[in-house]
């Protein structure tokens, strides 16, 4: 799938964006406050076509990446059945486990939380993708791992798959860096809208 983005006329590299876009969230969090993660779960029940879906894949907010908690407890009260990502190794795409919230969790790599290496595990059908920024045509700036480009990709390949990225408003910049690897988004929410990426 693609969404019809081209080469990027930013003119940094991406390690120069990824520190510029680390301060725009870290102020985005601040100024959002404790109000945004529930409009965020509002605006993704309102717009996004999760019904259909039957393995959603969240995640669980480190830093200060928007948090999906209230979103994830909303889909699980409507029967969902939910997925948390694990990292594996540095070149391989994230496993998704079997998950609801209060289940118990246990520490993973970069300060994460997952669910028990016990949980079964799964494949998702729509997925939330956190984020260190966003543009207006669905283009995603990540942490440099490649972690959820590289589970996308091998997500695509096994079926149709549905990636929400989740940001505060404010973590919009322009013309991110789009290279060969990266992975289009097919929805963005906000706490102020959600919207469907052009393909």
């Amino acid at each position: 799938m693609t969404n019809g983005r081209g080469g990027s006329a930013h003119l940094l590299p991406k390690h120069g964006v990824r520190a510029e876009a680390r301060i725009l969230r870290e102020k985005a969090h601040r100024h959002a406050g404790p109000g945004a993660a529930m409009l965020i779960a509002d605006n993704f029940l309102l717009a996004v076509p999760w019904q259909s879906a039957r393995l959603i894949a969240g995640y669980l907010p480190i830093q200060n990446e928007a948090d999906v908690a209230p979103l994830l407890r909303q889909l699980a009260g409507q029967g969902k059945e939910l997925l948390l990502p694990a990292v594996l190794g540095p070149t391989l795409p994230l496993e998704f486990r079997r998950w609801q919230p209060d289940d118990p969790l246990e520490p993973g790599p970069f300060n994460t939380l997952q669910a028990s290496d016990a949980a079964e595990r799964a494949i998702p059908d729509l997925l939330l993708v956190p984020m260190l920024a966003y543009d207006e045509r669905g283009g995603r700036l990540g942490y440099g791992g490649g972690y959820y480009d590289r589970t996308l990709a091998f997500l695509r390949d096994k079926g149709a798959v549905t990636a929400v990225g989740i940001a505060y408003a404010a973590q919009k910049m322009e013309n991110l860096p789009c290279e060969a690897h990266d992975q289009p988004l097919d929805w963005m929410v906000t706490e102020q809208s959600a919207w469907e990426i052009e393909a």
